[in-house]
């Protein structure tokens, strides 16, 4: 894919003005934002990526566009289940519905800071290193099989008492009071750190174990960095206002880490796959490539919108059953005490 440097120029800089713009957007009004705001931002993110796509597809040819579009979905399913663990660190840390906007919004600028160096770091061993990806195949499949066996469900996570977040309350005076990002005030003469910058650390902290599975994972789709970058940069935003927005429809996403686990085995076969075609190991097959089939960009594009549809679907419908249970239930006991 032959990128120019305008092209690299004017995504970066798109990517940091729409970034300030949320910054001094936040820092003029930190509120909860309200439905109608989110559906518009949300549209607009979506829009956009719908946009680049189609722009990538025509600009560089249907391979790339296809490229693109598979990317963006898988980070954008893996960054749906971040917000899971953000609601968790929101409710734990007792961070105040006005502020939120604000922690997310370091949350989002501190996973592209992450991804980039990790896509930077994944670039290199890939391009240095052919068997990075048996590497790569093999970690994603290990991690789709953790996925399945344990069923996770979030609120078992408690990702407040992460080891760094643990750290640094026990070495840092953290105050009570929220101010927003400010990080440090007086109170009495004393000097205490804002539970915000617990905040921020435990955020810093979820970004980078999730960019472990996100930057194998779109290498598994594309080795073209330009398309790498894009798919996260468009997956993250808007990822404010979906917060917001799903609210509670993101607890009943009970099936969602098993749909990410078949996306992510899916993905790492994908690599082996991929490793084997290019097999340079001389431990197998006497250092020569094997001949085996790889899968296109079009199935894998199906594959994972399929995926998420059913995992969409039948999370919700076994969210609607139980409440019908549950109300058949309070009907019986109302019925049952009169």
């Amino acid at each position: 894919m032959d990128v120019t440097t305008l092209e690299w120029t004017i995504t970066i800089a798109a990517t940091v003005a729409v970034l300030l713009f949320d910054v001094a957007v936040i820092a003029r009004n930190p509120h909860e934002p309200t439905m109608r705001e989110c559906a518009i931002a949300l549209t607009f993110y979506i829009g956009a990526a719908l946009a680049f796509g189609a722009w990538t597809w025509l600009g560089h040819g249907q391979e790339y566009g296809l490229q693109f579009y598979t990317g963006w979905l898988t980070e954008y399913s893996l960054s749906i289940d971040n917000l899971f663990v953000f609601l968790l660190l929101m409710a734990a840390l007792k961070v105040p519905r006005q502020f939120q906007q604000q922690a997310l919004m370091v949350g989002i600028v501190l996973a592209l800071l992450f991804r980039a160096v990790f896509i930077a770091l994944g670039y290199a061993l890939i391009e240095n290193f052919s068997w990075v990806f048996y590497v790569f195949g093999a970690f994603l499949v290990w991690t789709a099989v953790k996925l399945a066996r344990s069923r996770r469900t979030h609120e078992e996570e408690h990702p407040e008492d992460n080891a760094i977040v643990a750290f640094t309350r026990s070495h840092l005076r953290v105050g009570e009071r929220y101010d927003g990002l400010r990080l440090w005030y007086r109170e009495n003469g004393v000097r205490f750190v804002s539970p915000m910058v617990v905040v921020i650390v435990a955020l810093g902290a979820t970004d980078i174990l999730f960019a472990l599975d996100s930057i194998p994972a779109i290498f598994g789709v594309t080795r073209e960095p330009y398309l790498v970058f894009t798919a996260n940069v468009f997956a993250l935003m808007g990822l404010r206002q979906l917060y917001f927005l799903l609210g509670g429809l993101l607890q009943k996403l009970v099936y969602l880490s098993l749909g990410l686990a078949v996306i992510l085995a899916f993905i790492g076969v994908k690599l082996v796959l991929h490793a084997l075609h290019e097999n340079e190991l001389s431990f197998v097959n006497g250092g020569e490539p094997l001949h085996v089939p790889e899968v296109p960009s079009l199935l894998s594009l199906g594959v994972i919108v399929v995926t998420l549809v059913v995992t969409a679907v039948a999370s919700l419908w076994r969210a609607r059953r139980q409440e019908e249970r549950e109300g058949a239930k309070n009907r019986f006991d109302g019925a049952s005490i009169g």
